[in-house]
């Protein structure tokens, strides 16, 4: 039993064991809490028409990221756990660890011997680069099903279709060993001995562009767009710069790979500084590949310099001879084909394996052509999967990504097998060798160090974020506040936005959530320069303008809210990343227009603002609150049967929406149903037991129905908890006038401050002073409610009678 595949699996798994926490971690919001199509009343074909996220492909703002087997995977755990997120990442965990198993079969078919086999498994299985590549559910494409699990494999993330092209190099260079001369030269498509090799070559192109016209085809034949701070190399106007930066970014992902030292969660923005002249040092790279065109032309030249024969037969290695010293010459008068020299043997682990008989330095050959072609391979996989995220034909959404070296590494992996099979082969002293095992147990250990390491910092978000910081200080400290805000930290969240504010001061998110933060702790003056400024920076982000309308209500400038409202409604939402969310808010710009105008009484315009929300409103806004304010309307028209059905509706859509229950409870009260009408508010306790809402309407109730006493208790409990709802202060005013006059003067003094420029509370406490007698406070709360609503029949006629009272008195 070949025991490697065993042990590099059960390493990989006990390794990613730690990555099962408690809560999901980066990116995991968009991809599975927010992402509808994870919930069982979506339509299951909408995976195939939705991008990753959840948002339709041939929307502008879409990622353009078609993955709908690995979407249908997180479906799946859905329907299993729910939200839980340990099933999920228990999910990522095996199929990396089958995905270790498979790569270890594979560097054993390969490499053959152990010391070559283990050193592949075991480093890919502890490479701590595998610790980003979390949510993709890669596959491994077999040669008997490869259009159909290369198809597959692109359903789970677009980088499978590379495969086809190390499909392609594999046949080409290795099974049929045609010189890079034929192919160069054309002659692979026009000599009679290429035809085995072009047709292959012929069917894996067609294949490849099948699958991506399919690909293209459901992008709605656009490219993705990103944000400039995505790819900052890709806004450069200067061509030096963008040529500079995408020459660098290939080696710097190959010394990731090589060198794991600094990972990130995220490396848009300046997390890589652009390359702007050529005096950066790290122009140094292009010597790298340099190097490494090189040493890779060297080992054709030497190796692959003849094509195969009319036959057939590779005759590519014939001129390797043995010269009287023992070393390896080529010999211009060796005509010994490679398939006289070429037979089966048996090798100790039960296999045949081909040598060559009839040398003295037979398994050095032997050794030399193997080498090759897992060398021609390990660069076909450490390549061809890299160029789609290497910007050479389409700008990408990132930088450097973790995630996309996953399959490169597996070349990477297999060269280190390579090199250590080959080391361990020449040096023969056992101290050599004994070296050798030592320094690749150091690289294992430090391999599976940094990766237990790395798991642990994706273990919390807090962590995570905090890990990113020299990397990318600005999202990191954007994201870490969102964290201490969440914790209710407020003066850590307050302080590491605007951190990340002084690292990139143009983020429109940190902006809106900084205004948030200080909306919470009534700073409104701050707040609403901070959503200004998300509003600057990014003219289409809907939920600045609606929170930015709510606050310029708030400080009694209807007008204004109105017409930001309104704004907000007719935005262009069209390049925006979520779509659902900004189309969402439009229409609750829409709902808050119209509640304004309803306060207005302005109730026929409010209707219209109502039926327009209804018509533009996404499939995904559930409508139960348009409905629920539309028949609030047709109560104020006085229409109670309008009313009533509307409200029903609410109640259709959402059989345990709250106000649906409160106002078929008003509108009974209205019929002088009362009975009926606490039935209405029994059911909505049912439904909301710890809603004290609930029980300011009861006291509403209770002191329309006179019961006074039965009111004011109930108030008296609610009132400490809702000392800041004006509703509910003004209503207790109204229920104290008669038992406790004193307090009634009091809560409509409250009231006032909490909303200044409310007409309906000066007119009520200049009553209340009024009857109290104190006739010069009651003159001016009249008056105050005089200018804010002129001509009220009712205040003025109570001014008049204070004025009367007052001569009369002298």
């Amino acid at each position: 039993m070949d025991y490697a595949p065993v042990v590099t699996a059960v390493l990989a798994f006990l390794l990613y064991l730690n990555t099962l926490p408690a809560d999901f971690a980066y990116d995991d919001s968009r991809a599975i809490l927010k992402n509808p199509d994870l919930l069982p009343e979506t339509p299951i074909w909408n995976l195939f028409y939705d991008d990753f996220w959840g948002t339709p492909l041939l929307h502008s703002g879409s990622h353009k990221s078609y993955r709908p087997l690995c979407v249908l995977t997180f479906r799946l755990n859905y329907m299993l756990g729910g939200l839980n997120p340990w099933g999920y990442h228990l999910g990522n965990v095996i199929c990396h660890t089958i995905t270790t198993a498979l790569f270890t079969i594979l560097a054993r078919l390969l490499l053959v011997s152990h010391i070559g086999t283990f050193t592949a498994g075991l480093l890919f299985a502890a490479h701590p680069i595998h610790t980003e590549a979390r949510l993709p559910r890669l596959r491994w494409p077999l040669s008997g099903l490869l259009f159909v699990l290369t198809a597959a494999g692109m359903l789970n993330k677009e980088q499978a279709l590379t495969v086809l092209a190390v499909c392609a190099t594999y046949d080409v260079f290795v099974a049929h060993r045609i010189s890079p001369s034929d192919v160069f030269s054309l002659r692979i498509f026009t000599q009679v001995r290429f035809r085995p090799a072009f047709e292959g070559l012929l069917l894996l192109t067609v294949y490849g562009l099948t699958l991506l016209s399919f690909r293209i085809y459901f992008m709605g034949n656009k490219p993705p767009e990103f944000a400039p701070s995505d790819n900052p190399a890709s806004d450069s106007d200067s061509l030096l710069t963008r040529i500079l930066t995408y020459n660098y970014l290939p080696m710097a992902n190959f010394w990731m790979m090589l060198c794991p030292s600094v990972l990130s969660f995220d490396w848009s923005m300046e997390a890589v500084p652009l390359l702007e002249s050529f005096s950066d040092m790290r122009n140094n790279n292009d010597s790298n590949y340099l190097i490494t065109v090189k040493a890779a032309g060297k080992g054709f030249h030497k190796y692959g310099g003849k094509s195969a024969d009319s036959g057939g037969t590779s005759e590519i290695y014939q001129n390797i001879i043995p010269n009287c010293n023992g070393s390896l010459n080529a010999s211009k008068h060796s005509k010994t084909s490679f398939a006289q020299v070429q037979a089966q043997t048996s090798v100790p682990n039960g296999k045949s394996q081909n040598v060559i008989l009839g040398h003295p330095y037979q398994s050095f050959i032997s050794a030399s052509i193997r080498s090759l072609d897992v060398s021609i391979l390990s660069i076909a996989i450490i390549v061809f999967p890299f160029i789609p995220a290497s910007n050479l034909f389409f700008y990408v959404g990132f930088v450097i990504a973790e995630r996309i070296l996953y399959i490169p590494s597996m070349g990477v992996c297999l060269l280190v097998g390579l090199g250590v099979e080959a080391l361990y082969r020449r040096w023969r002293r056992d101290v050599c060798r004994r070296l050798l095992l030592l320094a690749l147990a150091g690289l294992v250990l430090a391999f599976s160090a940094r990766t237990v390491l790395r798991n642990l910092d994706w273990q919390s978000e807090e962590r995570l974020y905090s890990s990113g910081i020299r990397v990318n200080p600005a999202k990191a400290w954007g994201n870490l506040a969102n964290i201490f805000n969440d914790k209710h930290e407020t003066d850590k969240a307050e302080e590491a936005y605007k951190k990340a504010l002084t690292y990139r001061p143009n983020m429109a998110d940190v902006h809106y959530n900084l205004g948030v933060l200080l909306q919470t702790q009534n700073r409104v003056t701050e707040a609403l320069e901070s959503y200004r400024k998300a509003i600057h920076f990014r003219p289409k982000l809907s939920v600045a303008h609606l929170n930015l309308g709510i606050l310029t209500a708030k400080m009694g400038d209807t007008e204004q809210a109105k017409k930001i409202y309104s704004h907000c409604a007719d935005l262009d939402t069209s390049g925006l990343k979520d779509p659902r969310l900004h189309d969402g808010t439009k229409i609750s710009c829409l709902f808050n227009q119209g509640r304004l105008l309803m306060d207005e009484d302005r109730l026929q315009e409010a209707l219209e603002i109502f039926n327009k929300a209804l018509q533009k409103r996404p499939d995904h806004y559930s409508p139960q609150s348009i409905y629920n304010m539309i028949g609030e309307v047709y109560f104020k028209l006085d229409q109670l049967a309008e009313a009533e059905k509307w409200y029903r509706e609410a109640l259709k859509v959402k059989p345990d929406h709250l106000p649906a229950y409160l106002t078929m409870s008003k509108l009974y009260q209205a019929k002088n149903l009362f009975e009926e009408a606490e039935k209405w508010l029994d059911r909505a306790k049912e439904q909301n037991p710890s809603d004290l809402t609930v029980d300011f309407h009861r006291a509403q109730l209770f002191a329309s129905m006179k019961r006074f006493d039965d009111a004011v208790n109930i108030f008296e409990r609610i009132l400490p908890h809702m000392s800041q709802d004006f509703d509910v202060v003004y209503n207790a005013a109204s229920a104290y006038r008669c038992p406790e006059k004193a307090k009634a003067e009091e809560m409509y003094i409250a009231a006032t401050k909490l909303k200044p420029n409310e007409p309906a509370a000066w007119m009520n406490l200049g009553a209340m002073l009024h009857i109290n007698n104190k006739y010069e406070q009651a003159e001016r709360a009249y008056l105050r409610g005089l200018e804010l609503r002129p001509n009220d029949k009712v205040t003025l006629e109570n001014l008049q009678r204070l004025r009367k009272l007052k001569q009369k008195h002298g």
